[in-house]
């Protein structure tokens, strides 16, 4: 078995990772380990190094949106989900229209053009789901307008999708009506910009009553060469755990489940939603994305 970067030669692993309530006491130093050092890649917003994690492979530790990494998962890539969630959100409050301009409603969007900064991103995956799901939104009659490409090479966008070249924001392009909704974040506070689904928090809770699962966003994923490393992997999981308690009332723990157990309903709605989309290389399980010591950690 290789020592590399594990607890028998205590090279420190590159690790990319963004300051959450959850990472926070790890991220900032405050929680380290006398046999598992970390070293944290100087990037300030972890999504904007999400082509090196899947594309270079370039951290043994990487924070990584879920369905970028079940995408590249599917397709090859040499990487293990950690069942650690970063974070979790209601995605629908992220899709807003200017109400001054064009007030618009669920079932509305068929026709709409809607700009997002990645088609693939996960918060507007988990959208389309959850507007199929409880408006029966078909996404694929909307225009989206993107202003990057996905993070996984080789995935074409549908024929749906166009790019916008001009540099121009996301909220600049609504606000001057070159699109009709966009999925922005941070969401705006301006009153004019509104979410498109009337109350987002009650068709939040629907759809989780209905489907039991949470609309996970950012996880944990570890070089595959490292995954099956029980001690190393018993302990990157300790170092999570004890950052979400130390963040204490700042997490919201049932937003942030921890274990394999505990996401296993999460991980098994997700690759569903990311199937249906077509946004997957070949057909995945959830005990595809683990190896057998990261299934064991709770």
């Amino acid at each position: 078995m290789s020592t590399v970067g594990t607890v028998t030669d205590r090279t420190p692993l590159r690790t990319l990772l963004g300051d959450h309530p959850t990472t926070h006491a790890l991220r900032h130093g405050m929680l380290t380990s006398p046999i598992l050092p970390l070293a944290f890649a100087d990037v300030a917003i972890p999504h904007k190094a999400f082509k090196r994690v899947v594309r270079e492979v370039e951290f043994d530790v990487a924070e990584i949106a879920l369905m970028t990494l079940l995408m590249a998962q599917s397709r090859g890539v040499p990487l293990k989900l950690m069942p650690v969630v970063v974070f979790s959100r209601n995605p629908l409050r992220h899709l807003v229209c200017d109400r001054e301009r064009r007030p618009l409603r669920p079932a509305d969007l068929s026709g709409c053009r809607i700009a997002v900064r990645s088609y693939t991103t996960t918060t507007a995956v988990w959208i389309r789901a959850l507007l199929a799901d409880q408006f029966g939104v078909d996404a694929e009659r909307a225009e989206w307008v993107t202003l990057d490409e996905g993070h996984v090479a080789g995935v074409p966008d549908p024929a749906n999708v166009h790019r916008d070249t001009t540099g121009t924001g996301l909220m600049t392009m609504l606000s001057d009506g070159a699109v009709d909704a966009v999925i922005v974040d941070p969401i705006p506070t301006a009153p004019r910009f509104v979410p498109i689904v009337p109350d987002p928090e009650a068709t939040f809770r629907a759809w989780q009553a209905r489907h039991g699962a949470r609309t996970l966003n950012h996880v944990i994923a570890v070089r595959e060469s490292l995954a099956g490393n029980e001690d190393a992997m018993r302990e990157l999981f300790r170092l999570f755990r004890e950052s979400r308690t130390l963040g204490g009332d700042a997490v919201d723990r049932a937003s942030t489940p921890l274990g394999f157990d505990a996401n296993r309903r999460n991980l098994e709605v997700a690759i569903a939603v990311a199937d249906a989309q077509h946004l997957l290389g070949r057909p995945l399980t959830v005990d595809d994305l683990v190896t057998d010591v990261l299934a064991t950690l709770r």
